[in-house]
């Protein structure tokens, strides 16, 4: 596991990871969430939300991307703007997926799975949520 931080202006910051496609890895995305409640004195709602979204972020890009694949990687990106909006991208090295096509977690037939909700709960956590055309690359933005 790699962690860099990166001054890129006086109004900007950039911190990298990079985590094994193993499930304990979202330890080390928790230890960095919590890292930046402290540093940018998040409140509690953002905090929880910020922690909600990462990991689900996280364990889908572990689980299903690079399906627990040890030689694959996953790569989160943050940029703080300003110390006002944080934006992250969570990345892996699967094949991608459609987001458009996920079946509705809400609907009746789904409501008693024990899967399937993570990106509903993203979406609605998060202040925007972007997936790159290919579906194996997220961006997560909040505003602090």
């Amino acid at each position: 596991m790699t962690t860099n931080r990166v001054d890129i202006s006086d109004d900007t910051v950039l911190y990298t990871l990079q985590l094994p496609s193993r499930v304990d890895s979202i330890t080390t995305v928790e230890n960095f969430i919590d890292k930046l409640k402290e540093e940018y004195n998040l409140g509690d709602d953002t905090y929880a939300n910020m922690l909600t979204c990462l990991s689900e972020a996280t364990i889908n890009a572990i689980v299903h991307g690079n399906k627990q694949d040890d030689s694959k990687k996953v790569y989160i990106n943050l940029e703080v703007h300003n110390g006002k909006r944080m934006q992250f991208t969570v990345a892996d090295e699967g094949d991608g997926f459609d987001y458009n096509r996920l079946p509705d977690p809400t609907a009746p037939e789904n409501l008693e799975n024990l899967t399937g909700r993570g990106v509903f709960i993203i979406k609605h956590l998060a202040d925007q949520c972007i997936f790159n055309l290919k579906g194996n690359e997220i961006e997560l933005h909040f505003k602090i």
